[in-house]
């Protein structure tokens, strides 16, 4: 701390603190933290629809919910307009899938997969590729679809 000293008017000395200086904040800035929060947050809104899988299939709709989100990576089967089959995004054929859908079953906890078609894909070839699916030891298969289309309760639909 900085102090002066004065005379006064019968001349004698004395000290005075100065005012200009104040004691150091004991009180800790959370402004900073805040906006660095919510900087990540608007980063996270804008990059979780980014990280579907990235192979483009034209989904039915329907009016089903979403299902809940799970600690493991999902493992995501896609049948594409053209009839290709994707293991995540690498193509595979129908002959090395149950072969390759066996040593992922062995590895992972979940025996969960989701299954992506094209909406003009035959019916045939998604059951066959469920088939598949199960007899690689996925038995917990979830049909990804868009939301919003049709009800069948009679209520608009």
């Amino acid at each position: 701390m900085a102090s002066v000293i004065q005379k006064n008017q019968s001349g004698r000395r004395r000290r005075r603190r100065r005012s200009g200086h104040a004691a150091a904040m004991s009180e800790i800035n959370i402004t900073p933290f805040v906006d660095v929060m919510l900087v990540l947050l608007i980063i996270f809104m804008v990059a979780a629809p980014l990280v579907t899988v990235g192979v483009p299939v034209e989904l039915p709709k329907t009016a089903a919910t979403a299902l809940p989100a799970e600690q493991e990576e999902p493992l995501t089967i896609t049948l594409t307009a053209d009839g290709l089959i994707m293991l995540q995004e690498t193509e595979i054929g129908m002959d090395q899938l149950i072969p390759k859908l066996r040593s992922i079953a062995a590895e992972r906890d979940s025996n969960k997969v989701f299954l992506r078609a094209d909406g003009a894909i035959a019916y045939e070839q998604v059951v066959q590729v469920m088939g598949a699916l199960n007899a690689g030891g996925f038995s917990n298969i979830g049909l990804v679809t868009e939301t919003g289309g049709p009800t069948l309760d009679g209520n608009g639909g």
